[in-house]
């Protein structure tokens, strides 16, 4: 296959969920099939994401582009304009007639040649990376179309606005809120296929939104990379969580975990500890040590590992979010016991009290930490346990051959073949 996949941004830095898995998946893809990789560039990538493509792409076609820094006086004022458009902010920000015009060259041009002169076959299918970069692609583009959906975006938004501290900010959340629902369900059910990261999702894509061509791929991990060194000692008490801080589920659970939870934790452990790490920690997430100081806040790190490896915890405490985590897959490869929200384990086979303990409650929450800080035995097992049940299940080529098989079956329906939904995801929603 040929494959046009259409992204927002460059994958180098590899630091956050997103770019982790679209990276992961098209570097398996492309060792058996071509990708011409379709994005918006905005400077901001890492100054060899464009030669380090090629680990993924055998040609790339940047759209140059520009959105507003957050709290700059462009991003207010695009705020406020947005007020009366029909498309929440969060896919407004992303129209470029450019990638629109660069989707439709490609297409015309047919037979084309890769970045190092290969030649590349006419593009038998059109896959959007997430909802974002949708808003730029026409309809009746005479080829298959393809959403990989991370997540249900609109129940992120849902829950911002069920979580939110003020009114203002709640009324805000909400319209964003129903603008979101009412264009994800539009854009879903626009394309030939939809494959969603959990079965769950594409339950909910069928129930809430009518999408009747759906699949899903589950979400992977690279076990030899996410493997313990056995070279790092383990901090006693030590807590640690991992994550783009610059994401607002994100600044949400460590925000939420510190004020609600550790404290409940520190009445019974006094010495426990927590790093967070991840990019871009917004200020109230920087501010913390001050006046926390057993809290440690990283930002940007080379390698996760050696924190994760360290800690005697990892704590998911995602109460606003939707998809699947990779981090909680990459903590359990590295066989550090997981205590998770239920929303932070969300559409993943994980078996609470098996694999991972979940709780929602932050007294229960609490008493899952304590529970396993105070059992280091219970603790290894959990984490054994989770460990055997990524490497055997949730490679990242195992991951990838389903997700090109939902390419394949798209490219058969539009032939003319039978629906490609792997399996009758409506039968599940009911």
């Amino acid at each position: 296959m040929h494959i046009l996949w259409l992204k927002t941004e460059l994958l180098h830095p590899v630091d956050k969920g997103g770019r982790i898995r679209t990276y992961q998946m098209l570097r398996q893809l492309r060792r058996e099939h071509h990708v011409t990789y379709l994005t918006l560039d905005d400077g901001t990538a890492a100054p060899d994401a464009l030669a380090r493509a090629r680990e993924y792409a055998y040609r790339v076609v940047r759209v140059p582009f520009r959105t507003a820094p957050k709290r700059s006086p462009r991003f207010f004022a695009e705020l406020a304009a947005n007020v009366v458009s029909p498309l929440p902010y969060a896919v407004a920000k992303y129209r470029s007639d450019g990638m629109r015009r660069a989707l439709l060259e490609l297409l015309r041009a047919g037979a084309a040649t890769g970045d190092a002169g290969e030649p590349l076959p006419p593009i038998d299918i059109v896959v959007c990376d997430f909802l974002f970069p949708s808003v730029n692609v026409p309809d009746g583009l005479g080829v298959p179309t393809l959403m990989f959906q991370h997540n249900v975006e609109a129940r992120i938004w849902e829950r911002h606005t069920a979580v939110a501290a003020n009114a203002v900010k709640r009324a805000y959340m909400g319209e964003q809120w129903r603008r979101m629902r009412r264009h994800e369900a539009a854009e879903c059910r626009r394309f030939d296929h939809v494959v969603a990261v959990s079965p769950e999702d594409a339950a909910a894509m069928v129930a809430e939104y009518g999408v009747r061509s759906v699949s899903d791929v589950p979400t992977g991990v690279d076990t030899e990379y996410f493997r313990p060194s056995g070279t790092v000692a383990r901090t006693p008490r030590n807590l640690v969580f991992t994550g783009s801080m610059d994401w607002m589920p994100n600044e949400d659970a460590i925000l939420w975990f510190v004020e609600a939870i550790l404290p409940r934790v520190r009445a019974r452990v006094p010495d426990v500890t927590l790093t967070v790490v991840g990019r871009n920690p917004p200020p109230r997430v920087r501010a913390l040590p001050t006046a926390h100081p057993y809290v440690e806040v990283t930002g940007s790190v080379p390698d996760v590992r050696p924190y994760i490896e360290r800690a005697e915890l990892f704590v998911v405490p995602i109460r606003v979010g939707g998809g699947t985590r990779l981090k909680i897959f990459e903590a359990m490869a590295m066989e550090c016991p997981v205590v998770s929200t239920p929303i932070g384990a969300e559409g993943l086979p994980v078996r609470d009290g098996v694999d991972a303990l979940l709780a929602a409650e932050p007294d229960a929450f609490a008493d899952a930490v304590v529970a396993l800080l105070e059992d280091p035995a219970r603790a290894a097992a959990l984490g054994r346990s989770a460990a055997t049940l990524v490497r055997e299940r949730f490679g990242w080529d195992a991951v990838t051959a389903h997700f090109a098989d939902a390419c394949r079956a798209t490219i058969a329906a539009r032939a003319g073949a039978a629906r490609p939904g792997a399996r009758d995801v409506a039968a599940a929603a009911r």
